[in-house]
């Protein structure tokens, strides 16, 4: 199944100050997901970005924080995002079906949330390289439960391209510098 940029959206989950530098491979989640994020930005796909619990874990870490501005923000108690009624309803409202999945943690924020959407008629696409979480044991897992979920998996690098189609056009001019 071929993801198509009209119908897509990113959803940023909880990279966040106090949360990120616990995680396993930080600094390649700190690398990639700006890359995505800009990518996404250059093929004019919307993104919502959402926070854990700020009081305790901090904002977005400001690398990621200032490429989302502009961008809806939803504050969250609970591990899927679903469960949260403002992100719920916005979902719903935007008529976009494929979801691009970047953040923290894989085995539990990340993987409801993508079981979630699923079950609701979405097309989760999580993106492998712009994920982690605090044991890369518990990264591997995730991965596994979603791919039995019917969840896709796929890189930045890869997803971009895919939403870009074709060569020769000035955003692949753009996205090709960005993953180089």
């Amino acid at each position: 199944m071929r993801i198509n940029r009209d119908n897509a959206i990113g959803v940023v989950i909880d990279i966040q100050a106090k949360l990120l530098p616990h995680m396993f491979e930080k600094d390649e989640v700190l690398k990639n997901t700006p890359v995505l994020i800009k990518g996404l930005k250059q093929l004019g796909i919307p993104v919502f970005v959402t926070e854990q619990y700020k009081k305790g874990l901090g904002e977005t870490v400001e690398e990621i924080a200032k490429l989302i501005e502009e961008f809806p923000h939803y504050e969250k108690i609970s591990f899927s995002c679903c469960d949260n009624p403002k992100f719920a309803e916005s979902m719903e409202l935007s008529t976009k079906r494929d979801v691009i999945i970047a953040g923290i943690e894989s085995h539990v924020c990340v993987l409801q949330t993508a079981i979630d959407l699923k079950q609701r008629g979405f097309h989760p696409y999580v993106v492998t390289n712009c994920i982690s979480s605090r044991n890369p044991t518990d990264k591997e897992i995730a991965l596994m439960r979603m791919q039995q979920e019917g969840i896709f998996l796929t890189t930045y690098e890869a997803i971009l391209f895919e939403l870009a189609r074709k060569a020769g056009t000035d955003e692949f001019k753009a996205i090709s510098k960005l993953v180089k």
